[in-house]
C-alpha cells in the first residue's frame, strides 16, 4: 500500500476514534456535581488510548483531543475544553510512545505471549500521566485562568482526582480487551495500520 493510502486510512480511523471519544464522553458518563462545577465517570479515555494503540501517539492523541474537546464544547464542560485538548493529546502521545517505540506493537514479530503485557503497560503509562496531570493542571487552570478561588479549585481537584483514577482503571482494562480482540481481525483483513 502506498504512503498516501496509508495516510488516508489513518485519517479515517482517527476520525472514527474521535467520534468514539465524543460518544464515550457525551453519552457514556455519570456526572458528579461538585458545587457549581461537575466531574464525571466516563468512557472517553478508553477510545483515546485505544486510538493510540492502533494509530500511534500523534494520530491517537489527536483523536482523543479533538473528540473529547468537541464533547466538552457541546456539554456543560465547555470551560474545560482547552485543558482537555492538551491532556488528551498527551495521553495519546505517551500511550503511543510506549506502545510503538518501546514495545513495537504494530510489528509482525510481536510475540503473542507478551502482547497483553505490552498493551496493559502502554495504556497504564498514558493513564498514569492523566491521573497525575488532570487534577494538577485542573487546579492551576481553574485558579489562574478561570479565576476560581483557591479553596474551591482545591476541592474540585480532589474530586477530579478520584474520578480520573476510576476512569484510568476502566480505560486500561477496556482498551486492553478491545485491542486484543480487534487486532487479529484487523490484521487478517489488512486494516491494521503500521506505526513507525
Amino acid at each position: 500500500m502506498n504512503g498516501s493510502n496509508q495516510t488516508l486510512r489513518k485519517l479515517c480511523m482517527a476520525a472514527l476514534f474521535a467520534a468514539l471519544c465524543y460518544i464515550g464522553f457525551t453519552y457514556c458518563k455519570i456526572d458528579i456535581p461538585v458545587g457549581g462545577e461537575k466531574t464525571a465517570f466516563h468512557l472517553g479515555n478508553v477510545f483515546c488510548v485505544l486510538a493510540a494503540l492502533f494509530l500511534g501517539g500523534f494520530w491517537g492523541g489527536m483523536s482523543g483531543a479533538v473528540g473529547m474537546t468537541i464533547a466538552d464544547l457541546t456539554t456543560a464542560y465547555v470551560t474545560s475544553a482547552p485543558k482537555t485538548f492538551v491532556l488528551k493529546l498527551c495521553i495519546g502521545l505517551i500511550t503511543g510512545l510506549i506502545a510503538h517505540k518501546v514495545f513495537h506493537l504494530s510489528r509482525d514479530e510481536q510475540r503473542k505471549a507478551s502482547l497483553p503485557v505490552a498493551t496493559v503497560l502502554s495504556c497504564a503509562g498514558g493513564m498514569a500521566f492523566n491521573v497525575v496531570a488532570d487534577p494538577v493542571v485542573g487546579y492551576f487552570y481553574k485558579t489562574y485562568v478561570l479565576g476560581v478561588p483557591q479553596q474551591a479549585a482545591n476541592i474540585w481537584a480532589k474530586m477530579g482526582a478520584v474520578t480520573t483514577a476510576v476512569n484510568a482503571v476502566v480505560a486500561v482494562i477496556a482498551a486492553t480487551i478491545f485491542y486484543l480482540a480487534l487486532r487479529p481481525a484487523l490484521k487478517r483483513s489488512k486494516l491494521l495500520p503500521q506505526v513507525k
